[in-house]
């Protein structure tokens, strides 16, 4: 279930519904997007953006609330093949990571960021991007994460499987937060998960 404006409570009627098809035992859970946790709470969350970490994860601790995440790869959305692609911001999702970017340390701190996840990658002998998941994933809470593949490109359900093939050790968790300390608190500089969507 997915709504973001809480001024309009409809989803509160949807939620509802879904509560007395639950009881009637015609689904099983409710997931939400953004909302009131249920089961799991899918959330915007990458190594540049931790704001799921710092009130949401706990309260996920609390209540065995599991977080999906979505827009893991926003920390490498300008890099193919370690080669970084600033200029080509030609859809709203690459837009929308670039201000996440700029929110929070600007252009140059996120070279640096990228500089090491390559590092790590090649370490490892995986992608960037598979760093990045990996990072994600293994923060508190976290259960999974959407990541977008594209119709009829096999290579890229082969690459996103390499996120299982390795684990980050405590230096490259290290090397990444000595980057990331650097930049801003994003909870501060944007507001919680989703308030983002809710400005518009």
């Amino acid at each position: 279930m997915y709504g973001w404006d809480y001024a309009n409570t409809s989803y509160l009627d949807a939620l509802k519904h879904l509560t007395d098809l639950k009881e009637e035992g015609k689904i099983k859970t409710v997931a939400l997007e953004n909302e009131i946790p249920v089961v799991s709470n899918q959330v915007q969350h990458s190594i540049v953006d931790m704001r799921p970490q710092q009130k949401m994860a706990e309260l996920c601790q609390l209540t065995g609330v599991k977080l999906i995440t979505q827009f893991c790869y926003s920390n490498t959305f300008c890099c193919r093949h370690g080669t970084v692609m600033g200029g080509l911001l030609n859809t709203p999702s690459l837009q929308m990571y670039k201000r996440m970017v700029d929110a929070w340390g600007g252009w140059s701190l996120f070279q640096a960021l990228l500089q090491t996840i390559k590092g790590i990658a090649t370490k490892h002998g995986v992608s960037i991007a598979n760093v990045a998941v990996k990072y994600v994933l293994d923060q508190q809470a976290v259960a999974g994460s959407m990541v977008g593949v594209r119709l009829g490109l096999s290579e890229h359900i082969q690459d996103c499987n390499a996120v299982f093939s390795f684990t980050l050790d405590e230096e490259d968790r290290s090397s990444i937060k000595e980057v990331t300390k650097k930049g801003k608190n994003l909870l501060q500089v944007i507001g919680d998960c989703g308030d983002e969507y809710r400005r518009r």
